[in-house]
C-alpha cells in the first residue's frame, strides 16, 4: 500500500537512518527551568501580516502550536465519593507547584496521594494553558514501557528509530503543562530518569507525581502526605472535629444508612481511626464491614488482628502496618473461595469485565467479585470506551494480592490463563477490525484493554513467543488505526525472530513490518521484509499472505522508484487476490495501481482503477477502505471533478474522525483545504488546515506536515499575503531538501501561478527575505507561524512589542523561537540558567508573553525569524 500524498513522492535513494534523525528534533539535553507559573496569557502581539480585510486573517500571540481541547483537565476519573479534609495539603502541594516544576507527593500505600494529587490537579488546571493531564503508572509493570505509556496518555505518536521519551519531549518542549505521575514507586527509576528528560527538554512543563519514595532527581520538591488527623481524646466532642472520623463516618453511611455517629459510637469510632493511625484505605476497608459487625466489634477484631500481624506485615516497613494489618484483616475474613479469587483477578494489570475474571479465575468467580466490592477489595465497576462494564483493584490491594498468588504457587497458571483470555479477545476484535462494519467496536474494545494486551505480549515474549504473535493480526491494525504502528517496530522484529517463520502470526509479523519501515521511508527494509513473506508464503499454494507479500513488494517498489517492476509485481499479486478471493489483497493493489497511473498521468486509469477498489468493502477494514477513497478523491481532483472529490473526501474524513482513523485523517484533511481553496471557501480551508497542523504535530506525520505547509502557502497567496507564501513554500522545500524527498508535477503546478504572481509582487529583494526567513525556520517555528498564518479569529488587543525590548532580550526571544532551552541559550550565550530565566521574566513582565509558543509568536510577528 503506497502512502499516497498531496504534494510530494518519496525518492528512490530516501535513507531511513537520516529520517530517523530528522524525528529527533533538538537534543535531548540541557537543564529546565522553573519559572514560577503565572496565568497564561490573555492578549497577543498586534498582527504584522497583511492579511485580507474579508477573512480577517491575524498572527496574534496566544495559541499552542500542540493545542489541545483548551486546557482542562484530561484522564483524571469522576469522583464516586466525597473528598474530606486535606484543606492543608492541597493548599500546599499546589504553593509547591507554583515554585518547583517536579513535586513528588510521598507516603505509604492507602495514604490517599492520588487523591490527593487528583484535587491538586483540578486546582491548578487554570494555570496551564494546554492542560493538566493523569498518567497512570500503576498497570505497567515492565519499566520499559513508561515513556510509552505517557506517549499514549498525550497523544503522541512513536516514531521508528526515535526513543519514546524523546518524541514526547518533543511534543511537550512547547506546551505549558501539568503531567501527573500516578504510583511511580514500581518504575522509579523510569520514571525519574523520564522526569528528568522532560524538565531539560520542556521549559513550561511542570511534574506532580505521587510514589511511596521519592524519585530523587534534580529539582525534585517532595511532599510527606501523613495520615488523616484523629481525636486527642477520644471524647465526641473532640471525635467531631477529626477527618479520620469524618471520612469513617461518611464510608459508613454509605454502607449502612442507619449509621450515625453519637456520644454512643463516637468513641469507638474514634479508637478504631486511631488504631489505624487516620490511613483512609484502611478506614474505608473497616467501614464496609460495620452493617455486618457493628463498630463495638469492628473496632474489638481490628485490635485482635494487630497481635496476630506483628512482625509479619506482608507490607513490611513499619510506618505500614496499620495498613497492612487492615488489608490482611479484610482479606482474612473472606471465605476461602473469595481469597482465591481475590489472588487470581490481581494479575490483572487493569480493568476487567466478569468474563475476564471467570476466564481466569474459573467459573463462578463473578459472584466473588460482587462479594470483593462489597468488601471495598475491588472498586465498583465502571463504563469502559467499548460500553462494557469493568471492576477494578486499588495499586496498594493489587499489589497485596500479587504476593499471595505467588507465595500460593497459583501465578504461572494465573498468567497463562490471562493470556489466552487475551488472545481470545484479540481474535474476536481482529475480526471486527477487519470489517469496515464493525470496525469503531473492535477499536474501542481493544482501547479498554490495552493494559491487559501489553502485558501479555512482553509476557508472551518471555514465555510463549507464538501466542504473542496471535494478537499480532489484531494490534496491528488497531496500532495503526490508532497512529502507534511506529512505536511498535521492535516489538514485531523481535517477536518474528523468536518464532519459526511461516505461521500465520509470523506472516502479519513481516507484513506490519514492512509497511512501517514503508511509513518511516524507509523503502528497502520494506521491501526486505515483504520479499522475505513472499519467499516464505510461496513455499504454500496460492494464499493471502502470498498476495499479501507480492502487494507489499510492489508498493514499496513503487516508493523506491522502480515503477516498471513494480506494475509486474503489482499485476501478479492482483491476478492472484481475484483467483483465491482475498478482498484486502485486492484493494489494496487496486489502490497502488492507481497511484501509478496518476504519477504516470493517465488520469482516468487512476480514477478507474481507484473506483474499482473503492466498490470492495466486504472483507476489508475500515483504515484501507479509507485509503482506497482518498486515492479515488486525489485522483478525481487532478481530473477536474471536484464535486466528485470533495463528497467522497468529506464522508471519508467523517468517518475517520468518528472512529479515530488517525493514519487517514491528515491526508483527507490536506486533500479538503486544495478542495476549499479550488472553491473559494478560504476560512474554511484555514480550518481545515489547522486542524491538520495540530494533529500533526501529535503524530508527526512528516510528510503531510509538508502538504501543510505548501497549502498554506496556497492560503495566503489566495488572501493577498505574497510575502508569506513565499516564506511557508520556502520553508517546504527546505523540509523536502532536509527528509531527501523530491517535490511532485501536481504540487508544482498547482503552485507555479500563484508563485509568479508573488514573486512579481514583492520584487526580488522581498522575494529574496521571505525565501531565506523560510529556509531558515525549524519544524516547530514553521508549524507555529503557519498556525498564525490560518487563525481566522479577531484580533485581540496588542500587547507590547519587542520594541520595549533590550537588545539582549530580543535575542532571547530569537533563540526561544528557534527552539532553543533555556540551557541550549545559558550556553551559546555564556550566562548562566539562573540569569535567562530571569531575563525570560523580564519579557514576560514587558509583553504578557509567558509560554515559549508566545514568545515565538512574538519572534515571528515582529520578524526577528
Amino acid at each position: 500500500m503506497v502512502v499516497f500524498s498531496v504534494g510530494q513522492v518519496l525518492d528512490a535513494d530516501m535513507r531511513a537512518d537520516r529520517h530517523a534523525r530528522s524525528l529527533s528534533g533538538e537534543r535531548w539535553n540541557g537543564q529546565g527551568g522553573d519559572r514560577v507559573i503565572r496565568a497564561a496569557s490573555r492578549g497577543g502581539v498586534a498582527t504584522a501580516c497583511t492579511a485580507a480585510a474579508a477573512c480577517g486573517y491575524r498572527t496574534g500571540v496566544g495559541v499552542s502550536a500542540a493545542e489541545t481541547a483548551a486546557g482542562g483537565v484530561h484522564g483524571f476519573p469522576a469522583a464516586l465519593t466525597s473528598f474530606v479534609g486535606r484543606d492543608g495539603p492541597v493548599r500546599e502541594v499546589a504553593g509547591l507547584l507554583a515554585e518547583h516544576r517536579l513535586v513528588t507527593v510521598t507516603g505509604p500505600g492507602g495514604v490517599g496521594k492520588t487523591r490527593l494529587a487528583g484535587q491538586v490537579a483540578r486546582a491548578a488546571a487554570g494555570r496551564f494553558a494546554d492542560g493538566v493531564w493523569l498518567a497512570e503508572l500503576a498497570p505497567v509493570g515492565d519499566a520499559a514501557q513508561v515513556p510509552r505509556v505517557v506517549a499514549a496518555v498525550l497523544g503522541v505518536r512513536e516514531q521508528p528509530g526515535v526513543p519514546v521519551a524523546e518524541a514526547v519531549a518533543r511534543v511537550l518542549a512547547r506546551q505549558q503543562l501539568l503531567l501527573v505521575l500516578d504510583n511511580c514507586e514500581h518504575v522509579i527509576g523510569a520514571a525519574a530518569e523520564l522526569c528528568a528528560g522532560l524538565l531539560a527538554a520542556c521549559d513550561d512543563v511542570r511534574v506532580l507525581a505521587t510514589s511511596r519514595e521519592p524519585l530523587r532527581t534534580a529539582g525534585e520538591a517532595r511532599y510527606r502526605l501523613g495520615p488523616l488527623s484523629v481525636p486527642v481524646t477520644g471524647t465526641p466532642a473532640d471525635a467531631g472535629g477529626s477527618e479520620a472520623v469524618t471520612l469513617f463516618t461518611d464510608r459508613a453511611r454509605r454502607a449502612d444508612a442507619r449509621f450515625a455517629l453519637t456520644g454512643e459510637t463516637g468513641p469507638a469510632v474514634a479508637r478504631l481511626v486511631i488504631q489505624l493511625d487516620g490511613m483512609p484505605l484502611a478506614i474505608e476497608l473497616a467501614a464496609a464491614r460495620v452493617e455486618a459487625l457493628g463498630i463495638g466489634q469492628l473496632a474489638d477484631r481490628l485490635g485482635d488482628r494487630f497481635g496476630l500481624l506483628a512482625g509479619g506485615d506482608r507490607l513490611a516497613p513499619g510506618r505500614h502496618r496499620s495498613l497492612a494489618a487492615a488489608v490482611e484483616w479484610s482479606y482474612r475474613l473472606l471465605a476461602e473461595p473469595e481469597q482465591r479469587v481475590f489472588r487470581a483477578v490481581s494479575v490483572f494489570p487493569g480493568p476487567f469485565t466478569l468474563e475476564a475474571a471467570e476466564a481466569v479465575a474459573g467459573p463462578g468467580a463473578g459472584k466473588m467479585v460482587l462479594r470483593l466490592v462489597e468488601c471495598s477489595l475491588l472498586v465498583p465497576p465502571r463504563e469502559g470506551p467499548d460500553g462494557r462494564w469493568r471492576y477494578s483493584m486499588l495499586q496498594t490491594l493489587r499489589g497485596y494480592g500479587a504476593g499471595l498468588l505467588a507465595d500460593s504457587g497459583e501465578q504461572e497458571a494465573a498468567e497463562a490463563a490471562l493470556a489466552r483470555w487475551a488472545a481470545g479477545v484479540a481474535g474476536q476484535a481482529g475480526a471486527g477490525l477487519r470489517t469496515v462494519e464493525g470496525e469503531a467496536a473492535a477499536a474501542r474494545w481493544l482501547d479498554a484493554e490495552d493494559a491487559t494486551m501489553s502485558q501479555v505480549l512482553a509476557w508472551g515474549m518471555e514465555h510463549d513467543a507464538d501466542l504473542a504473535l496471535r494478537l499480532v493480526p489484531a494490534l496491528g491494525w488497531w496500532w495503526t488505526l490508532r497512529g502507534r504502528q511506529a512505536g511498535q517496530y521492535e516489538l514485531l522484529r523481535e517477536a518474528a525472530g523468536r518464532t519459526a517463520p511461516g505461521s500465520d502470526g509470523w506472516c502479519a509479523a513481516k507484513y506490519f513490518l514492512g509497511y512501517t519501515a514503508g511509513e518511516s521511508g524507509d523503502g528497502a527494509a520494506a521491501l526486505g521484509h515483504f520479499t522475505e513473506l513472499q519467499d516464505t508464503a510461496a513455499q504454500r499454494r496460492p494464499c493471502p499472505a502470498l498476495v499479501d507479500g507480492l502487494a507489499g513488494r510492489a508498493g514499496a517498489l513503487f516508493q523506491m522508484g522502480r515503477h516498471a517492476e513494480a506494475a509486474e509485481v503489482a499485476r501478479h499479486a492482483l491476478a492472484m487476490a481475484r483467483e483465491i478471493a482475498y478482498p484486502l489483497g485486492e484493494v489494496e493493489v487496486l489502490g497502488d495501481l492507481a497511484i501509478a497511473a496518476l504519477y504516470a498521468g493517465d488520469l482516468d486509469r487512476a480514477v478507474r482503477l481507484a473506483r474499482q477498489g473503492g466498490q470492495i468493502t466486504a472483507g476489508v477494514p475500515g483504515l484501507v477502505a479509507r485509503w482506497c477513497r482518498y486515492v479515488l478523491a486525489g485522483a478525481l481532483l487532478e481530473a477536474g471533478d471536484l464535486a466528485a472529490a470533495e463528497t467522497i473526501c468529506e464522508a471519508a474524513l467523517a468517518r475517520a474522525r468518528d472512529v479515530g482513523d488517525q493514519w487517514n485523517q491528515t491526508g483527507l484533511l490536506a486533500q479538503m483545504v486544495i478542495l476549499d481553496l479550488e472553491t473559494g471557501r478560504l476560512q474554511d480551508a484555514a480550518a481545515h488546515l489547522r486542524e491538520a497542523l495540530r494533529l500533526d504535530t501529535r503524530i508527526g506525520k512528516w510528510r503531510e506536515f509538508c502538504n501543510a505547509l505548501d497549502c498554506c502557502g496556497l492560503l495566503c497567496a489566495a488572501t493577498g499575503r505574497p510575502a508569506e507564501a513565499v516564506t511557508m513554500w520556502a520553508a517546504r522545500v527546505a523540509h523536502l531538501r532536509h527528509y531527501e524527498v523530491r517535490d511532485s508535477l501536481e504540487s508544482a503546478r498547482r503552485r507555479e501561478g500563484p508563485l509568479h504572481q508573488a514573486r512579481q509582487a514583492l520584487g526580488p529583494s522581498r522575494t529574496q527575505a521571505a525565501e531565506q526567513r523560510g529556509a531558515a525556520m525549524s519544524r516547530d517555528t514553521a508549524a507555529e507561524y503557519a498556525l498564525m498564518l490560518t487563525d481566522p479569529g479577531p484580533p485581540r488587543p496588542a500587547a507590547p512589542g519587542p520594541g520595549t525590548l533590550s537588545a539582549r532580550e530580543r535575542e532571547l526571544v530569537t533563540l526561544v523561537a528557534r527552539g532553543r532551552s533555556d540551557a541550549q541559550i545559558a550556553a551559546e550565550l555564556y550566562i548562566s540558567i539562573r540569569t535567562v530565566r530571569s531575563h525570560l521574566d523580564r519579557i514576560g513582565d514587558k509583553t504578557g508573553c509567558r509560554r515559549r509558543v508566545d514568545l515565538t509568536r512574538l519572534a515571528l510577528t515582529a520578524g526577528l525569524v
